[in-house]
């Protein structure tokens, strides 16, 4: 019996690691599955001997840290995980290798305030709008939910004009972290992006008639040094045994 379960554990072993050895691999990592991402890292290092050397994006903008602009630089990676019409577009241009596409998670849109504040009621279309009115000061990501906020969620509510002068896109910086040093009252951001800050509290989630779902999904770079760790890593990203921990970081696990 001990010798049949070795045997199974040595099995399971080799099909998350994809090769007899432990590789380093460089991952580019967006800010929406930043939470899920360090829940399953040590998991999944513990579980295949692979080691990740992670730096840290947006999935899109003008930021030097943004993903494609990483790649251009000709920084090393191995795995990318972002946006998926964002990874649709590097499949396009010949950069990520397009069987390699695995779609993870989908991402909702959220609203922090700072803690301790008085929450305003989202739940409907009528009260979203009326909170962004009578809000002193609006932040906003420069990463999916953001683009979308910008140009499309102010015209739907009819109050893009009114918002122009308090409403600001944030590069770089979590968008939530300025709500809880008082900088701006309202911040909207992936729910996963919010939930790991302190000092905010959550309001909850945009109502759905204007939702904007994101997905994540993870590719492998062409020219990629590691491509089997990277198919593993991905593997197990979209496994059972990471479901757990996408969920709770605020994700919806495919």
């Amino acid at each position: 019996m001990r010798s049949r379960l070795f045997a199974l554990s040595t099995l399971s072993l080799a099909l998350w690691s994809g090769a007899a050895q432990a590789d380093e691999i460089n991952v580019m990592n967006s800010g929406g599955f930043t939470a899920a991402y360090k829940a399953i890292q040590p998991k999944f290092e513990a579980a295949t001997g692979h080691t990740l050397v992670t730096a840290w994006g947006p999935s899109m903008g003008k930021a030097p840290e943004a993903i494609p602009n990483r790649l251009e630089r000709g920084e090393p990676a191995d795995v990318v995980i972002m946006v998926g019409y964002a990874l649709g577009d590097l499949i396009k241009q010949g950069k990520v290798m397009a069987d390699s596409r695995v779609d993870l998670a989908d991402s909702r849109i959220g609203v922090a305030i700072k803690a301790g504040s008085t929450k305003p009621d989202i739940r409907t279309v009528e009260g979203l709008k009326s909170a962004l009115l009578q809000a002193k000061s609006i932040a906003y990501s420069d990463s999916a939910s953001g683009v979308y906020i910008e140009r499309e969620l102010f015209k739907k509510l009819g109050i893009e004009e009114q918002l122009k002068p308090k409403a600001h896109m944030i590069q770089k910086i979590p968008v939530a972290t300025l709500v809880a040093g008082g900088e701006y009252e309202l911040g909207f951001q992936q729910v996963s992006e919010i939930l790991p800050v302190k000092g905010i509290d959550f309001v909850g989630k945009i109502p759905e008639q204007v939702q904007s779902i994101t997905t994540f999904s993870a590719g492998i770079p062409v020219g990629a040094k590691h491509p089997d760790a990277a198919r593993a890593l991905i593997r197990y990203l979209a496994s059972p045994e990471a479901r757990a921990d996408v969920s709770n970081s605020g994700l919806d696990p495919k």
